[in-house]
């Protein structure tokens, strides 16, 4: 199956930079939100892109903006009729991705295909609210992901051999490097970066090593080249907190959350995103 042209639903960070790669792969992409300022941040967001990759030398002024001109940035589902694939990225949460996935099935072509980019929920459960499970599937991108190359291709239960075919094949076309993965909470990437992340909050809380201090170590030590709670910050702490928690119901203990993590959820301090997280960043 050949993607002609695709969706973006959800434009927050990580929605607008798998919106980007599209569009920067000439493929032509709509990206959906029902918040038009956040589609005004997300038009900005890839704007910057594209400037900075003029500004490098790396593209003319005139190729930004063909690039911009493949993006549609749109609050109407109906904007959706002809698209081939459509990518969900909304919040972390299932009925949110459920209710997604019930509109797209109502408005998308009978053949087009439906991804999400979830982190760590069920493929097949998001699946099972539509009436095209077979052509339903994970495809999971990374922060950001203008940079990332990997994109973890998952099946659900009833996903169609041709339609993880047609997932690699556009991974690769957006410059993608496509792995296949099994379903699972978590599913490979995740299922090991939150593990070591409770095992770092744990020793954080046990210790009470400064933050920089635990990413210094990470990154002098050539273990990463972003520390774990930096890294964290920039994601999302709301995000990784779903995730944490979606793990911690799947395999126990190992997964729980720590209560310096709750208290900063509570407190409304998600990252980068509301300037403070295990750094501020106001």
């Amino acid at each position: 199956m050949y993607i002609k042209k695709a969706a973006v639903v959800g434009a927050g960070t990580m929605g607008a930079d798998i919106a980007y790669v599209i569009a920067s792969a000439g493929v032509p992409v709509v990206l959906r939100d029902v918040d038009a300022a956040q589609l005004d941040r997300a038009r900005q967001h890839v704007s910057d892109l594209w400037n900075t990759r003029v500004k490098r030398g790396k593209m003319t002024a005139s190729q930004a903006a063909d690039r911009l001109a493949n993006m549609r940035f749109s609050q109407d589902p109906q904007d959706l009729a002809d698209v081939s694939l459509a990518i969900e990225a909304v919040s972390e949460r299932m009925e949110v991705k459920k209710s997604v996935f019930r509109e797209l099935d109502r408005v998308l072509p009978p053949l087009a295909l439906i991804a999400s980019n979830t982190s760590a929920l069920s493929i097949s459960e998001l699946a099972a609210v539509t009436g095209r499970a077979k052509r339903v599937v994970g495809m999971h991108f990374f922060y950001p992901a203008h940079m990332m190359k990997l994109v973890e291709v998952i099946a659900g239960e009833e996903t169609a051999r041709e339609t993880i075919a047609a997932v690699m094949q556009f991974s690769e076309e957006i410059r993608k490097i496509p792995v296949k993965v099994k379903e699972c909470p978590g599913f490979v990437v995740n299922r090991v970066l939150m593990a070591a992340m409770a095992e770092v909050l744990r020793f954080k809380e046990e210790t009470g090593v400064d933050a920089a201090d635990i990413d210094q170590a990470v990154t002098r030590g050539g273990l990463a080249p972003m520390g774990p709670l930096r890294l964290a910050d920039a994601l999302g702490l709301d995000v990784a907190w779903e995730v944490a928690n979606t793990l911690s119901a799947a395999y126990g203990e190992r997964f729980r959350p720590s209560q310096e993590f709750a208290s900063l959820i509570a407190a409304g301090h998600y990252g980068i995103k509301s300037g403070q997280g295990f750094y501020s960043y106001r």
